[in-house]
């Protein structure tokens, strides 16, 4: 049976939305594999790894009939991938093989059954539902995912806090080593709602979502979040766990503050992280009367020496960072400064910007 004949992209832009959670080797192998269900002209594409859910469909379909199967997704990606531009690809299912043609090209894969296919049940209803465009989204989530732990024993913070209050909506990530903060107003007006969203969810919303204004819609339920936006819903489970009160994390009242050139500042930082290695990303920051002095140093006993120029009457103050942490924040703005305020060596740092009163990150010192 054909199941599918169009342009190579027409096939791998809907393949490409769906196949960035599936892993190539898994425990359960159909979990490898994407749900391919066709109804006449339109063809639905789906993925799992049971705790996130992604589906689109593209009217690719050839004849009338229905079918499903399922086939791996990595495989049939590259395949496409490894295609002329502009090839045109049909796919037929027949005795549990889906055969690939294109032009002389002929790949046959084997196909797992679709009623095996183990897809995440929809919440039977949603508390909060919230719109509004994909930048605001994207731009909310970009200010503050790189903070988020990775494969932390304390798992809630495996995520990022989502928080839907009054008119504002807010995300908060953290390691426990640093915080980052950020809140957007909307549109609408909401009961408060905390939730946890995994990790892999966030950064896959960050490769789909469209810096456009087109809408997002999201969907929560006590135990799962919904994002439906330009042909893509994508179905996540919550994280279970209390987040940690993130608004006693950030200082308040710091006297000691300067404002710097955000490029000027990586730049420096960048030539400074040479001289660390791998294990220790320390680097030493003294802040003294009219200049920043940035220096690390390795178990070679090399050296790098960097001195910024800034405009600061403060206290002397002398702390340690680890240079990962500065340049993450660094790399993912676009201002043309940051504020630092600090309080003292033993004291957690704060950077905000000049122009976006509703972010805070806040870095842990480190012993140097």
């Amino acid at each position: 049976m054909q199941l599918v004949k169009t342009g190579r992209d027409n096939l791998l832009r809907p393949l490409q939305m769906v196949s960035g959670i599936v892993e190539r080797r898994h425990t359960l192998p159909i979990l490898s594999n994407i749900l391919i269900k066709k109804d006449g002209n339109a063809v639905s594409f789906l993925s799992t790894d049971t705790e996130v859910q992604i589906r689109t469909s593209a009217d690719v379909g050839a004849g009338s009939e229905q079918a499903a199967t399922t086939v791996a997704a990595r495989k049939l990606v590259d395949i496409l991938r490894a295609l002329p531009d502009t090839a045109d690809v049909t796919l037929n299912l027949l005795d549990r093989r889906l055969t690939v043609q294109s032009g002389k090209s002929r790949f046959s894969l084997q196909t797992l059954s679709a009623e095996d296919f183990p897809t995440v049940a929809e919440a039977p209803e949603y508390e909060t539902t919230i719109e509004l465009p994909q930048k605001s989204l994207k731009a909310l989530f970009g200010m503050v995912y790189f903070a988020m732990a990775q494969q932390d024993i304390r798992y809630y913070l495996n995520g990022l806090l989502l928080i839907a209050d009054g008119k504002n909506l807010s995300a908060v990530a953290t390691d426990g080593h640093r915080l980052a903060y950020c809140q957007i107003e909307t549109d609408q007006t909401y009961e408060r709602n905390d939730v946890i969203v995994p990790r892999k969810t966030v950064l896959e919303l960050q490769r789909l979502l469209d810096d456009s204004d087109d809408p997002v819609r999201i969907d929560i339920s006590s135990t799962q979040i919904k994002f439906t936006f330009s042909g893509i819903e994508l179905i996540s489970k919550l994280v279970e766990g209390k987040f940690p009160d993130y608004t006693r994390v950030i200082p308040k009242g710091y006297k000691n503050r300067f404002t710097i050139s955000r490029e000027q500042l990586q730049r420096a930082l960048q030539r400074a992280a040479i001289m660390t290695s791998d294990k220790f990303k320390g680097i030493r920051c003294i802040v003294d009367a009219g200049s920043l002095k940035i220096s690390s140093t390795n178990t070679d006993q090399e050296e790098a020496i960097e001195e910024l120029e800034i405009d600061y009457t403060g206290d002397s103050i002398d702390i340690g960072f680890n240079v990962t942490y500065l340049l993450d924040i660094l790399g993912n703005q676009k201002n043309d400064n940051v504020i630092i305020e600090l309080g003292d060596a033993n004291s957690s740092a704060l950077i905000t910007l000049p122009d976006n009163p509703d972010f805070r990150y806040v870095v842990m010192p480190m012993r140097i």
